[in-house]
């Protein structure tokens, strides 16, 4: 049995571990505990997020668990809709969110963006019946278009037909709308077209109008208040490319889609 001295002693020692714990966080009371990350996404845009076999993959995916290995941290991955990641961000719910976020200045004014990871143009897709008809991205303004809910595609096709979007929360459903004449054309990301093509049979009697648009960057997307964090995810991601693990990762990813 221990003296009372030694369990004097034991017991104010565990009570200023316990206070030190508790000024700084739980999740770092231990030196070599690993940060954990609450990352959000949208999964239903492949290639970049999307399910197969009931497991999330898609180059952002791989990506942003690259990311985390590199800063030693583990993903907590939580999936909504692509429309409820800023707010979720806003509100503390996740601590991030990759989903082919293109970079925006009134997106900026809200959160945080990391340093780009992939640079992308828009395009449309009608139906094969209409190919001849609609040649050029021009040649679309004024007609119902398909898009995703909150997405930049949906905001530029609001530019080119006022009035007359019609929004989904994910891309295959814009597709569908498209495919049953519910529109005339879906506007998104080119590689989004190209997988989407390339890779399911849903996509037969859809043709893709190579007339490429505002190119434009995407990035990880961080609460304004967690600057620490942009900065190690910045750090992380010049790493990944200084090392080759991006480039192993993007030709995973679309050396099958000719963009």
């Amino acid at each position: 049995m221990a003296s009372s001295t030694a369990f004097k002693f034991k017991a104010l020692a565990c009570a200023a571990m316990l206070s030190v714990s508790t000024m700084f966080g739980a999740n770092i009371a231990f030196a070599d505990e690993a940060m954990q990350l609450r990352v959000g996404t949208e999964s239903a845009y492949a290639p970049f997020e999307y399910t197969e076999n009931g497991q999330l993959v898609g180059f952002d995916i791989d990506l942003m668990n690259a990311v985390a290995k590199e800063m030693g941290a583990n993903v907590e991955w939580v999936q909504m809709s692509f429309d409820g990641l800023i707010p979720a961000l806003l509100t503390q719910q996740l601590d991030m969110a990759v989903a082919s976020f293109t970079v925006t200045e009134e997106r900026a004014k809200r959160i945080n963006f990391s340093e780009p990871y992939y640079r992308s143009g828009l395009t449309f897709v009608v139906r094969d019946t209409d190919q001849d008809k609609y040649t050029t991205a021009e040649s679309l303004r004024g007609q119902r278009i398909c898009a995703q809910l909150g997405s930049v595609s949906a905001m530029k096709a609001e530019t080119f037909s006022p009035n007359n979007v019609a929004t989904f929360n994910d891309a295959y459903a814009a597709y569908l709308e498209l495919k049953s004449g519910g529109c005339e054309a879906v506007l998104n990301d080119r590689p989004v077209h190209l997988y989407f093509m390339a890779s399911t049979k849903a996509s037969e009697g859809l043709h893709e109008i190579n007339d490429l648009m505002d190119a434009e960057d995407m990035a990880m997307v961080i609460p304004k208040n967690n600057t620490e964090l942009l900065e190690k995810v910045n750090a992380a991601l010049k790493a990944l490319k200084d090392n080759g693990t991006y480039q192993q990762i993007y030709d995973k990813w679309f050396s099958a889609v000719k963009e």
